[in-house]
């Protein structure tokens, strides 16, 4: 079995959210739902100096790019009570039949990466990495509408052989030991490793 994936590379994403934006209009998605979340993670403070000013002291800030990471484990597919969540057996990627789903949430509290959501029909949705796009050979549209090529689609160990130095996770995200995500992110040199405790998501609002 291929397992699809996402790759980030970290050091030239600009959180510009173009994929952010090109995914919501072509899924028309509500107000109240982002398949794919562009988180801002930063961190500091401010030193006073004998001049009596003050000065940035260990600043850091970075944007994460993240969709569904169609996990090894997902915990989503886990907790479902309907089964209605199913990974693909050619390509790897979950998707939620929405025939079986009945609403009940367990994937939305169970996703330790804050994914899947339930709409006003209380169906959950969420990524299914364009699996249709993907069927008909092109690539998921947040890769394609991407101005800076920061996103790579493909199978995840050519992604992770093509960027050997790529990690499975970084912060804010949470631990990859608990689903074994399937994501390379090439992190920036001002990333922090997950559970990170210095920084916080400079946007909630927007991505939780």
């Amino acid at each position: 079995m291929v397992q699809y994936a996402f790759h980030l590379n970290g050091g030239i994403c600009t959180g510009c959210k173009t994929c952010q934006v090109a995914c919501k209009e072509t899924y028309k998605l509500p107000v109240n739902n982002l398949y794919r979340k562009v988180y801002n993670y930063q961190g500091g403070s401010w030193k006073p100096t004998e001049a009596g000013h003050y000065v940035p002291e260990g600043v850091f800030g970075y944007f994460v790019s993240l969709a569904c990471n169609h996990c090894a484990m997902p915990a989503c597919m886990a907790k479902c009570p309907s089964g209605a969540i199913e990974k693909d057996g050619k390509t790897g990627l979950v998707h939620i039949d929405q025939e079986k789903c009945t609403g009940v949430g367990a994937c939305v509290t169970s996703c330790p990466y804050n994914v899947p959501v339930l709409d006003d029909a209380k169906k959950a949705q969420k990524c299914d990495g364009c699996a249709d796009r993907v069927a008909e050979g092109k690539s998921p549209i947040c890769v394609e509408a991407c101005p800076l090529r920061a996103l790579e689609f493909g199978d995840i160990e050519e992604l992770r052989t093509a960027h050997p130095d790529a990690v499975d996770g970084i912060a804010p995200m949470a631990s990859p030991d608990q689903t074994k995500p399937s994501v390379a992110i090439l992190a920036c040199p001002a990333a922090k490793d997950c559970g990170d405790a210095t920084g916080f998501i400079a946007n909630p609002k927007e991505v939780e």
